[in-house]
């Protein structure tokens, strides 16, 4: 059985997750821990569960779910897979991390690069990977069939959909993905987004302002 714990980390209030299952595999998605006791939480968390962490995956490359790459693959030596279209993203942060107030990131070289038409395994575990554009220009999401969970990143949120003004955002590229992708998946999917509670999809095709069905865009 697939199992989810969602830690909120540092100012921008972003949303990290482990997934693990019953072999005691782990990945991390979107590490956002920056300071000390944030590292320490995740640490304990992982240690409480006696899970072994086995890969460290970005949704996508903005800093506020890649300050922690550094610590984790440090921590864990894993693997660090990303979409490779999020390359540039990934090296930018570099540049701008200081003026953010994160003069202490470290950047981190990816490992490998994710491919929405494979799955991804770990454990007993196969998640689909989506390919929602449009926040990033990378952005993947991941999808458990059988528990009906989704990493959704920064594309869909509760009421609201990610921004699309950063540098390599587009609004209806955003728009077509979400409708194309996450809506194609079953109405009682619990999406778990980077910022914010979960809702599900069903809720968000009926409701949401932005590609609900009364949507205005």
């Amino acid at each position: 059985m697939l199992k989810l714990k969602m830690f909120t980390f540092n100012p921008f209030q972003e949303n990290t997750y482990v997934l693990f299952d019953e072999t005691k595999e782990a990945v991390i998605f979107d590490p956002g821990c920056y300071e000390k006791q944030e590292n320490d939480e995740l640490v304990a968390f992982i240690n409480s569960e006696d899970l072994k962490v086995t890969h460290l995956i970005n949704t996508h490359c903005h800093i506020d779910h890649v300050l922690g790459n550094a610590f984790v693959k440090n921590k864990y030596k894993v693997p660090f897979l990303i979409h490779q279209k999020e390359i540039p993203v990934l090296k930018s942060v570099n540049v701008y991390a200081s003026n953010y107030g994160f003069p202490g990131y470290q950047e981190t070289e990816p490992d490998g690069y994710l491919d929405e038409k494979k799955k991804f395994k770990f454990g007993n575990t196969e998640l689909d990977i989506l390919f929602v554009p449009g926040h990033a220009p990378g952005h993947l999401v991941f999808y458990h069939k059988d528990s009906k969970i989704c990493i959704a990143g920064d594309t869909l949120f509760q009421g609201s959909i990610g921004r699309t003004d950063l540098p390599g955002g587009d609004h209806q590229t955003l728009l077509r993905a979400i409708k194309s992708e996450l809506f194609s998946l079953p109405d009682d999917t619990i999406v778990y987004p980077g910022h914010g509670p979960e809702t599900d999809i069903g809720t968000e095709k009926q409701f949401n302002p932005f590609v609900g069905k009364n949507a205005r865009t």
